[in-house]
């Protein structure tokens, strides 16, 4: 009976004590429901974040020429940004967690790119045929800036096909889209037995060549009509 009596007591003096006595018995409670609520909404804002990001990449991804993945480690946020004013328009310079950009390429093409997908990188997105146009300002900005050897392209995708740091070259001198035209209409002009090798190469070239022809056919009736 004493026992219960004295806890009784004490009982009773917390009830009927100060609020502040009162709070402090349960504010441990509340707080515990708080940071479940807060971890939860901050999960799924995490969540939420990601899945943007995935989706930002997937918009790049569209008529998407080459990705190219750009090791960036001491960078300064001023140099990134340098070289996003230094791209063409048809290039766009993203920094993203190489998880969700892994993510967002599976199934397509650039798949090819997930093993260079280490470090802290950013990716590339080249939205046309001038592929050299494009690699050239990071060149300059690593001449400018005297970047050490860390701070180069991990590697590439272009038409399917993975490149390494090692095969950049092929990329960079790549001959433009006039250049092209400008040999193709070359060829057309030559002999029939020069011709018939041209249309025997590659199923793209064959492309280009009639991309060509069509122009200058073009070319010819617009002159014919003045």
């Amino acid at each position: 009976m004493e026992a219960t009596a004295t806890a009784l007591s004490l009982s009773s003096s917390f009830l009927s004590g100060s609020q502040c006595r009162s709070n402090t018995i349960t504010l441990p409670k509340r707080l515990s429901r708080s940071r479940s609520t807060f971890t939860t909404i901050r999960a799924t804002i995490t969540r939420e974040k990601k899945e943007e990001v995935v989706a930002l990449v997937k918009e790049q991804l569209e008529n998407c020429y080459l990705i190219a993945g750009i090791r960036y480690e001491g960078l300064t946020v001023k140099q990134l940004q340098a070289m996003r004013k230094a791209l063409p328009d048809s290039a766009k310079l993203m920094v993203a967690k190489n998880t969700l950009v892994g993510k967002a390429i599976e199934g397509t093409k650039f798949e090819a790119l997930k093993p260079c997908m280490t470090g802290m990188n950013a990716y590339l997105f080249v939205h046309s045929e001038e592929i050299p146009d494009a690699l050239k300002p990071y060149r300059t900005i690593q001449k400018e800036e005297k970047l050490d050897e860390k701070n180069d392209y991990v590697g590439a995708v272009f038409e399917g096909k993975f490149y390494g740091p090692e095969d950049f070259k092929t990329l960079e001198t790549m001959p433009s889209r006039a250049e092209v035209y400008s040999k193709l209409l070359g060829t057309l002009q030559m002999p029939a037995i020069s011709l018939v090798g041209t249309l025997q190469a590659p199923a793209r070239n064959l492309l280009l060549v009639l991309q060509a022809y069509v122009k200058k056919l073009e070319e010819e009736a617009a002159q014919a009509g003045q």
